[in-house]
């Protein structure tokens, strides 16, 4: 296949040849940048490691130039920045069985603009070689633009496939803004108890952004615990972790992310104003 970037790539973790490789995936991740995957996707990180049937495959589409850094990273360039994440990212593939990492390449501005064929294009190829049941992507919620920007992407991309060889289920995931606020019933619950090690293992290989500044492996594990313990009120925790997500498949055939966003605002809302009124009196 043939990626629109110059410096795209396709990382193999174990060396099948790409013609093998891609058809075997069965969960997809699409993040933005490189460790989102690891932050929002675990669940089919966990769901396909050592299982020779199922097959996690990631798709990074920014070049991650725009990273914060501190300490060791302080003075590197975004050049720099860029091989030490994409590195990063091939490490967390490795760990992870991942079937195969894409590296797409693409600076954050042209993420945003909306009128990129290019990312389109890539989107469009990698969904018609892979062909995943579940795909995992960023939230229409989230608070980083780009993260946004993908999301959209994704939806267009998935539109425009056969509606044969779309994706079962298209899950937006909780990175810069969680999901805690959906209600319950809004709510795609993935469970994340299992290995714990490798799950720490995968966030914390991203040492450019921990050391850099972000805390994001404490931060990540103690979310997951979080939404665990405060999901249910009046029960005992039925999971020592859980993600949160919020389901896009309506949106791969037909409806405005937007008014889908606000349908779930409103719920929400809705939820809160009558329970105030009816324990007011």
């Amino acid at each position: 296949m043939k990626l629109s970037q110059p410096n795209a790539e396709i990382f193999v973790p174990d060396q099948t040849p790409l013609e093998t490789a891609l058809p075997r995936t069965t969960h997809l991740g699409i993040g933005a940048h490189p460790d989102d995957l690891e932050l929002m996707a675990a669940h089919g990180i966990l769901e396909c490691f050592a299982q020779p049937t199922r097959w996690f495959a990631g798709v990074i589409v920014s070049d991650g130039a725009g990273s914060a850094r501190d300490f060791e990273y302080k003075d590197f360039s975004d050049e720099q920045m860029q091989a030490v994440r994409r590195a990063e990212q091939k490490k967390a593939a490795y760990i992870g069985e991942y079937g195969a990492q894409f590296l797409l390449g693409h600076p954050s501005s042209a993420v945003k603009d909306p009128k990129n064929a290019a990312i389109l294009q890539d989107l469009v190829e990698i969904l018609q070689i892979t062909q995943p049941q579940i795909v995992y992507t960023h939230n229409l919620a989230d608070k980083h633009d780009t993260h946004v920007a993908v999301a959209l992407r994704v939806l267009a991309a998935c539109r425009a496939l056969e509606s044969s060889v779309r994706p079962k289920q298209l899950i937006g995931c909780e990175v810069w803004r969680d999901l805690d606020w959906l209600c319950d019933s809004d709510k795609v619950q993935m469970p994340v108890d299992r290995h714990e090690n490798l799950q720490s293992a995968l966030v914390g290989v991203f040492d450019s952004q921990i050391a850099g500044g972000k805390r994001y492996d404490l931060a990540t594990a103690g979310r997951r615990k979080a939404h665990a313990t405060y999901f249910e009120s009046h029960g005992t925790d039925r999971h020592s972790a859980l993600i949160w997500g919020m389901d896009l498949t309506p949106l791969m055939h037909e409806g405005d992310p937007s008014a889908h966003v606000a349908a779930l605002v409103r719920r929400f809302e809705d939820e809160v104003l009558a329970r105030v009124r009816r324990l007011g009196g």
